[in-house]
């Protein structure tokens, strides 16, 4: 095995994880609570709506099911390297805009532990923020600004103790920052920010059973599990004035006990004939309403609260014929999903829709294996019963999913 490419790969995973958590999403929305959650999806599984609990492939890198790293190939170490541009267009009242921004979304690796084990390590988003927008008030004018997220760096492993029953967890240290500030400029410039800094640690496990309805036909069951937990970590606000020229804190408090993710509960159903074409729905359900966040006054949007968080999803990929040729080994994607938000502000849930297409593409002239999977997504986010702000969003993906093998030992002739 070598070994001094895990080391390599694990430096490059530490070096982009500031790059991950300041990634930019745009949304005026991500303002409350932890921002805008993530559920994990590589390239190929947006590309499908973003589905994945279900999903078997030992050439794809599921994070979303750590169950499916049992199904690796034996003789090749997977990675996978994701990149995001994001084209948004947002509409309030009679005032609309429009911001472009991207950059890295994701690392991951997967490879073989032993017979019937796999094991997986990368760096994930668990949340993003960013926004950036300000109005004139009496006598001067207000700007607010968001940044950061928390990120996820994670080791995992997934065994079939059984034929078709195969079971993993990923073990994950949950870290990242958030900033919130407000800036109100008239005869002296006064700066309100908030600011939350998260060092935890984060669990996921997952189950898939795969049942053989024919030779060439296969359904997989999925689920997948995090508990609910408090969060460990620091929150505070800061208060500036030009007049006084001295910052103040507000509110110092250490998060455990006060802030908390909810229980995670994830399942899927997927059906797969021969190697050409696999189908896939799921569900995923988070228990946001019951779970602890104290807000600092004066620094959280008004009569903020937090829903139950669901989403469903459907997905498909379909390869003609694999063997015939270039054309034929592409992968075709498609998938839809709707997601109903935990973001409540002033009584209206925040909710987003949205479908996706995409590609894969062998990489001619190196194993027959890597591949650049292209995709391409459309989204909607607005609130309900009263529309606040309408986004449209239109999405790339460029994700790099390199096979390489590892373990063939040649034979000396």
């Amino acid at each position: 095995m070598k070994f001094y490419k895990i080391i390599a790969l694990a430096t490059v995973l530490m070096a982009m994880a500031g790059n991950v958590a300041a990634q930019d999403i745009l949304t005026p929305y991500s303002k409350v609570g932890y921002g805008i959650i993530s559920d994990n999806a590589s390239g190929i599984q947006r590309s499908m709506g973003g589905v994945g609990y279900a999903m078997q492939d030992g050439r794809t890198v599921n994070t979303m099911n750590p169950a499916a790293y049992s199904q690796v190939d034996s003789l090749t170490f997977l990675w996978d390297f994701g990149l995001d541009l994001t084209n948004m267009w947002a509409k309030e009242n009679d005032n609309s805009g429009h911001s472009l921004a991207g950059g890295i979304d994701y690392l991951t690796s997967q490879f073989r532990i032993a017979k019937h084990l796999g094991g997986s390590f990368g760096l994930v988003p668990y949340s993003t923020v960013g926004y950036s927008f300000g109005n004139d008030i009496t006598g001067g004018n207000e700007y607010r600004l968001g940044s950061g997220g928390l990120v996820q760096l994670y080791a995992g492993a997934g065994y079939e103790p059984i034929k078709n029953l195969s079971v993993g967890a990923n073990v994950s240290y949950l870290f990242g920052t958030i900033s919130n500030s407000n800036t109100v400029t008239s005869s002296s410039t006064t700066l309100f920010q908030r600011t939350m800094q998260v060092r935890d640690y984060n669990l996921n496990v997952g189950v898939q059973y795969a049942i053989n309805l024919n030779k060439n036909d296969r359904v997989v069951l999925g689920a997948t599990y995090s508990p609910k937990k408090s969060l460990h970590g620091n929150s505070w606000g800061s208060y500036y004035d030009t007049q006084d020229t001295k910052l103040d804190s507000v509110g110092f408090t250490k998060m455990n006990g006060k802030y908390e993710q909810p229980h995670t509960i994830g399942a899927g159903v997927s059906y797969k004939h021969k190697n050409n074409f696999m189908a896939e729905a799921d569900f995923t359900f988070q228990n946001w309403a019951d779970t602890k966040y104290t807000p600092i006054e004066g620094f959280e949007p008004n009569n903020m609260k937090f829903d139950n968080r669901w989403k469903a999803a459907v997905g498909m990929q379909f390869s003609p014929n694999m063997r015939a040729s270039y054309l034929g080994a592409m992968k075709f994607r498609a998938g839809a999903f709707y997601n109903h938000d935990y973001i409540n502000i002033m009584g209206n849930n925040v909710r987003d829709y949205g479908a996706s297409v995409g590609v894969g593409l062998p990489v001619p002239g190196i194993n027959g294996k890597t591949t650049i999977n292209l995709g391409f997504e459309w989204k909607h986010r607005t609130s309900s019963p009263t529309v606040l702000v309408k986004e449209d969003y239109f999405n790339i993906t460029l994700g790099i999913n390199v096979n390489e093998v590892w373990f063939w030992k040649n034979k000396i002739r």
